[in-house]
């Protein structure tokens, strides 16, 4: 098969990984980024969009429960949008809007958090993460994906990432806090505040 281009080079990778799950290629200690390139699993990079991958997986632990529509097809927009997190990170050359994170994102996730907000009083104390099980594992979620935010700044500071990455991943940790709130009080559950 002739490619042209490198995108077409990319998605052909790709299509190869998921025809075999195994490839033994990183049996060295090494994993394959975007363009071929081969680098330490212990890159800076590595972490940061494996933890962005951990998040994922506790966003579908919570869409496994019932969620209101809401708040399930947000999820479901943003395990997609972690996706194109993932390819930025794998790869932050990449000239394709749609495997980069954008400002549109962002402003997309900030307009959630306003629209969720609404329904909540506002704090005056800090919260214990608790409560109903999803709105727990969504707590659980924005540490990993802060965990996430940490891991792109350090690899920020030794070769330059999308801005726009750490951006997202800082709003989306503060959107999973309000709708971790939201959840409880929906479930009739009230913040768990912290007692000093």
């Amino acid at each position: 098969m002739v490619i042209s281009n490198s995108n077409n080079i990319i998605v052909q990778s790709i299509f190869d990984i998921l025809l075999k799950i195994y490839t033994k290629t990183g049996d060295d200690g090494t994993t394959g980024l975007q363009g071929n390139l081969r680098i330490s699993k212990s890159h800076p990079r590595i972490s940061a969009y494996g933890a962005v991958d951990e998040s994922n997986a506790i966003l579908g632990i919570i869409l496994s429960h019932g969620l209101n529509d809401d708040i399930r097809e947000l999820l479901n927009l943003i395990q997609n949008e972690l996706f194109v997190l993932g390819s930025d990170l794998s790869n932050p050359n990449l000239k394709d809007e749609k495997n980069r994170v954008t400002l549109s994102m962002i402003t997309n996730i900030e307009n959630n958090i306003d629209r969720f907000e609404s329904e909540l009083s506002p704090l005056t104390n800090f919260i214990l993460p608790g409560g109903n099980i999803v709105a727990s594992q969504l707590h659980h979620a924005r540490t990993v994906i802060r965990r996430s935010e940490i891991c792109m700044v350090i690899l920020n500071e030794q070769e330059k990432i999308n801005p726009f990455c750490i951006q997202y991943v800082n709003r989306l940790s503060d959107l999973f806090f309000v709708l971790g709130r939201v959840l409880n009080k929906r479930n009739g559950h009230k913040d768990i505040i912290w007692k000093i």
